[in-house]
């Protein structure tokens, strides 16, 4: 059986534009259906999985996933005859009924944006040649998003957490796993969501909601969480029964406000005082705000998992969905010791529902399915030797085939350990938002001065913002506090506390709170990686490099060699290390 499975809403902000044409371009990011992406999972497991944003640079785009899917089609050697089902991560045809009972723009969008009917014609004018149209699965989104954490993790049983800012009429859904079934038991309302609480305070802050919600997490180690946590607090309220209400998002009164949360807004600017404007000064209010918001998302969650970790005795937690990529409240959750084993899925956001339909779709149609637990999720494309060699004919910069690759890493070492700043890209792309040793720029984390190199001149971000560590997963404890479940790392998901007697000596992934959003690398899951490590180690003593991803700001990760060649020429990046190729500068 080959399913093909997708995520993204096509027409939703184009909805939007054409019914409130003067808005602002972050107000129009505040829409259902970004990251888009496509997976294809046959009866050998998953064989590829990609964002459809790194086919088109355009970062977190909701559009049709025509290029994924072709890509996942291409590298299977499959036809499109060859699709059984073809699965979308969003179902609201439960819920028509209610929607036409509603407003007409409620019944507008449900037909040009979330119906089957959309979906099919956005086949048909992408895909022509793609008959599909009986074999389209429609999974709830929150269904989907459990299935691509608690299918992949593992374990026989899970207290699964869903969080995001809305699936089609929820925001947090609280299920079991065991064995392949996902029983669902406890839903909270799209108008009580942390998620979307969380990325209205983004906008507050003068970032893009459904976007940029990963700055605060970065911005509130500078802030003080004690200075607003109980006005923030008082949002939130919290219910004996493990769920919870947010009457302040209710506050939106017309069409256009709640499209907007005008009215929201508003009353956080009485609390707080008016919103930031995009690129002006980060105050130290600001921060205290981020700070508490954090600190507020925390609680909450730890009091969601506290009563349904009593009331269902579930030892262990899968979880995903957009605020399951807030690494810090990750950690907190992992470092409760609350449950024995803590799996999330790395690609927790929509793209990651591609995935979840696909696998939730074969367990449909084969009641007996067995899911193997997931390694590293390199599912992207890759690219030979002589495909490499082509596009460096190409190019106007020298370039040095190295006979071995203990030679390369060994050079490529040297190179950091010298202060240079070196883009590295091999095997697959990865899936999901991390750059994890595939399409990556490193550098020497012993230098606090790589951290404001690489924000100003590579980068091109803001200096609040953190930096990761990699390590060999045989050396993670010596130089961080985390468990012995090593292994949960190995997707940069959890943030830790890097050991007091290393924090002055890795300066450059230390954040100003002694923390670190570390991965674990491991020889069999990434062996070019880890051996790059280790040669580091070598040199420096310690194994550790910082890890980010190889893009600047407002691209996504790279996917081509071409993209590779590119972005290391227009930035101040020192080498490039393609495949088995070192890349420099004329």
């Amino acid at each position: 059986m080959n399913i093909i499975g997708i995520s993204g809403l096509h027409n939703s902000v184009l909805f939007k534009k054409q019914n409130f044409p003067d808005l602002s371009p972050r107000q129009y990011r505040i829409a259902q259906g970004f990251d888009s992406a496509a997976a294809l999972v046959t009866e050998d497991g998953i064989m590829a999985a990609a964002a459809q944003e790194r086919f088109t640079g355009e970062k977190g785009t909701g559009s049709f996933p025509v290029d994924a899917i072709k890509f996942c089609l291409k590298y299977a050697n499959l036809k499109p005859d060859d699709i059984n089902y073809i699965a979308h991560g969003f179902s609201y045809e439960p819920f028509q009924s209610f929607i036409e009972d509603s407003n007409d723009f409620d019944k507008k969008q449900f037909k040009t944006v979330y119906s089957e009917e959309a979906l099919l014609r956005n086949v048909s004018e992408y895909l022509p040649d793609f008959n599909w149209e009986h074999k389209i699965v429609r999974i709830p989104h929150h269904l989907a998003h459990a299935a691509s954490s608690f299918y992949l993790s593992g374990l026989a049983d899970s207290l699964i957490l869903i969080a995001d800012g809305m699936g089609e009429f929820h925001s947090t859904t609280i299920a079991i796993g065991k064995g392949n079934d996902i029983s669902i038991i406890e839903k909270i309302p799209t108008l009580n969501s942390l998620g979307i609480l969380y990325g209205v305070f983004t906008l507050y802050l003068g970032f893009y909601m459904n976007f940029d919600e990963y700055k605060v997490m970065g911005l509130a180690p500078y802030g003080n969480p004690r200075r607003f946590f109980s006005q923030i607090m008082d949002i939130v309220h919290l219910k004996n029964d493990g769920t919870f209400t947010i009457p302040m998002l209710f506050q939106n009164a017309s069409l256009q406000e709640k499209e907007t949360y005008t009215g929201t807004l508003g009353l956080i600017s009485d609390m707080f005082g008016p919103s930031r404007i995009p690129g002006t000064e980060i105050t130290q209010v600001h921060k205290d705000i981020a700070a508490a918001l954090q600190a507020v998302l925390q609680a909450s969650l730890m009091h969601i998992l506290r009563h349904f970790k009593k009331e269902t005795g579930q030892r262990n937690l899968c979880m995903a969905g957009g605020v399951a990529l807030n690494c810090t409240a990750n950690g907190i959750i992992k470092r409760s010791k609350m449950f024995e084993r803590v799996f999330v899925q790395p690609a927790s956001g929509d793209d990651g529902t591609s995935l979840g339909a696909a696998l939730y779709v074969k367990r449909i149609f084969n009641a007996n399915q067995k899911f193997s637990p997931m390694s590293l999720p390199f599912w992207g494309p890759s690219y030979e030797t002589n495909e490499v060699e082509q596009v460096l004919r190409h190019q106007d910069c020298e370039n040095l085939l190295f006979s071995s690759f203990d030679l390369l890493a060994a050079e490529t070492a040297r190179r950091i350990a010298n202060g240079q700043i070196i883009a590295w890209f091999q095997g697959r792309m990865e899936f999901g938002p991390r750059a994890l040793g595939n399409r990556s720029i490193l550098v020497d984390p012993r230098d606090i001065g790589m951290r404001e190199r690489l924000n100003r001149i590579i980068k091109k971000r803001e200096d609040f913002r953190p930096f990761a560590p990699a390590v060999p997963v045989e050396f993670a404890k010596r130089f961080f506090e985390v468990d012995d479940d090593v292994d949960a790392y190995a997707y940069m998901l959890f943030v830790a506390p890097v050991r007091s007697e290393y924090q002055d000596k890795l300066p450059a992934i230390t954040h100003i709170d002694g923390s670190a959003r570390l991965q674990t690398v491991s020889s069999n899951d990434n062996p070019r990686f880890w051996t790059l490590l280790n040669e580091f180690g070598k040199i420096s003593g310690m194994p550790v490099l910082l890890n980010t991803s190889f893009n600047i700001r407002g691209q996504p990760i790279v996917c081509t060699p071409t993209e590779a060649i590119d972005t290391f020429l227009s930035t101040e990046i020192d080498a490039l290390v393609l495949g088995d190729y070192l890349v420099l500068r004329k």
